[in-house]
């Protein structure tokens, strides 16, 4: 069955849109990488903020999920037009939600010994995102979150694909979105993984991550086009909480399967985007997977994680987007996108011309 990725909108640090997008990644040109002081005492951080301000009263995810439908409003439109409000899905991949805005409004309720009341459980519900996009589209059909960290986007477009080869949907919204989160970068500072200054992905002297924000929205439908969901490939090694198989078993595995499921063998693949953190271990672990699946004839390849930073729950989305471009733009044929997450979640697509 033929799945096409038909209309994109993307914004990273590489820009807002498709096109800034596209003009800086062919510069390799990030503005919105930034230094930022303060977040964690003691060091300053390199971050990939997008350059847009949102409306302050939304939740930074919900502020980039904002810009992200008012410029895909059109495409939804006729989506639901076409095949009904009812059969139109929802899949997201998503990390962050509004944890950084709670996190502001439970210092103030400690301070104060009242709550809030901008303060709202739900903007930490892992469903939040996908909700309020389904409020925002007017659509009826099914919406969900997938949250299995840094794998969480790229996951998605293999379950909305499911949810219409199934026959629960005709067309899909799929992508992912996470905000700024101050909660995250403590927590990757507290595993050492945050590099000292800009990261380097498979850089000899590769020294951790840089964190991002970002959103990258399509639109999917059953039909043949000029970008096609053509393979989506899945595994868990469950090797440990946050260390990777150092082997990369798991992510051979979600590799070779999205090859197998597109009918393709290596060879055809132009492009791979890699998950390409900058750690020590994760750079090492996948070149030895990419290595097992495409032989040491390798298509191109590269991470641009130093471009956007890790998006973490948006990064398989953002790095989509990437691919889309690519193909879009006459560069590549064939792209696989590869995404590894915490606790061996393992996920790989592949988009063709």
């Amino acid at each position: 069955m033929a799945i096409r990725l038909d209309k994109l909108f993307v914004a990273s640090a590489l820009g807002v849109g498709n096109a800034e997008t596209w003009a800086n990644y062919r510069a390799h040109n990030a503005p919105g990488m930034q230094e930022l002081p303060g977040d964690i005492p003691g060091r300053a951080i390199w971050f990939g903020t997008v350059p847009f301000a949102g409306d302050e009263a939304l939740t930074r995810t919900n502020q980039l999920l904002k810009l992200a439908y008012d410029n895909l409003a059109d495409a939804i439109a006729a989506l639901k037009a076409k095949y009904g409000a009812a059969r139109v899905a929802i899949v997201l991949g998503a990390s962050n939600t509004g944890i950084d805005e709670a996190e502001n409004h439970v210092d103030k309720w400690l301070d104060s010994g009242d709550k809030p009341a901008a303060m709202d459980f739900s903007m930490i519900e892992l469903g939040t995102p996908s909700l309020y996009l389904k409020q925002l589209a007017g659509t009826s059909g099914p919406a969900y979150t997938v949250s299995t960290a840094c794998s969480s986007a790229t996951k998605a477009f293999a379950a909305a694909r499911r949810l219409i080869e199934a026959g629960h949907a005709d067309a899909a919204i799929v992508g992912g979105v996470d905000g700024r989160c101050r909660f995250a970068m403590n927590g990757f500072h507290a595993l050492g993984a945050l590099s000292a200054g800009r990261c380097r992905p498979l850089a000899a002297d590769r020294d951790g991550i840089n964190l991002g924000e970002g959103v990258a929205l399509f639109t999917m439908e059953r039909d043949v086009g000029r970008v096609e969901l053509s393979g989506a490939g899945e595994s868990s090694d469950a090797y440990h909480a946050t260390s990777p198989d150092p082997e990369g078993r798991g992510a051979e595995a979600a590799m070779a399967g999205a090859l197998r499921d597109a009918g393709l063998n290596s060879r055809e693949i132009d492009y791979i985007n890699l998950h390409g953190t900058g750690t020590v271990a994760n750079d090492d672990m996948e070149m030895k997977a990419v290595r097992r699946v495409f032989g040491e004839t390798l298509p191109v390849y590269e991470s641009t994680k130093d471009l956007t930073g890790h998006c973490l729950g948006a990064a398989g989305a953002v790095e989509a987007a990437i691919c889309y471009l690519r193909i879009a733009n006459g560069l590549s044929k064939s792209c696989l996108s590869a995404s590894f997450a915490f606790g061996g979640s393992n996920a790989a697509i592949v988009l063709h011309a």
